[in-house]
């Protein structure tokens, strides 16, 4: 097996072979390209974003500054995802991210990781797993998803936390390591901010 199929294996490889490093520039070169496209040409942004990505569903939008180790090249987007500003994307394996999701600003997803043992990480080696959001998440500013993580759909994560581990459907979650604090529940229809009522015409019609 050569490096570069290690790479999407979840064995361990050598990030530094020519042959990934070679294709890793181009889409360095993208990356940087698209981070300097005026916001006035929302049109070639998104042509660009489209042509980056894995996969980039329609109405979806990455604000720049936007960075990625790949360019965007392992990530798969839904429909109408929307990243803030300096989204980081540590895509050396893929990164899945449902419909409809919101991704705040400062937030990093990624999937590479290096061995604890010394000898093993001075050698260079790494080790990717893919991540995968689920639909109509909301991950709060600042949040940190590690390798290998899964959250479930319809979940907010708290600003500032650091997912380590899995995360079931319908929860909110919050801290580090990011824990489940409760369900999303009726009260959330009722109150959508403290004590903040929302207004019930917003509720009458459930988008499809």
């Amino acid at each position: 097996m050569t490096e570069k199929e290690k790479q999407h294996s979840g064995d361990l490889y050598f990030p530094g072979d020519p042959q990934i490093e070679e294709v890793q520039r181009v889409y360095l070169d993208d990356l940087r390209a698209y981070n300097e496209i005026p916001h006035t040409q929302p049109e070639r942004r998104w042509a660009k974003l489209h042509e980056m990505f894995a996969e980039f569903g329609e109405g979806s939008y990455v604000e720049s500054p936007f960075y990625s180790n790949f360019g965007g090249r392992n990530v798969h987007f839904g429909k109408w995802v929307y990243a803030n500003f300096n989204l980081t994307l540590v895509d050396d394996t893929h990164i899945y991210v449902g419909d409809d999701t919101m991704i705040g600003p400062n937030v990093t997803i990624a999937t590479a990781g290096h061995p604890i043992d010394p000898t093993l990480r001075r050698k260079g080696l790494q080790y990717n797993i893919p991540v995968h959001i689920g639909k109509n998440c909301w991950l709060g500013a600042g949040v940190i998803v590690l390798p290998g993580v899964t959250i479930g759909d319809n979940t907010v994560v708290g600003a500032g936390s650091i997912v380590t581990k899995d995360l079931p459907s319908g929860v909110v979650a919050v801290g580090n390591p990011c824990r489940v604090l409760r369900p999303v529940g009726e009260r959330d229809r009722a109150y959508y901010f403290r004590d903040r009522q929302v207004e019930p015409a917003l509720l009458e019609e459930e988008i499809s």
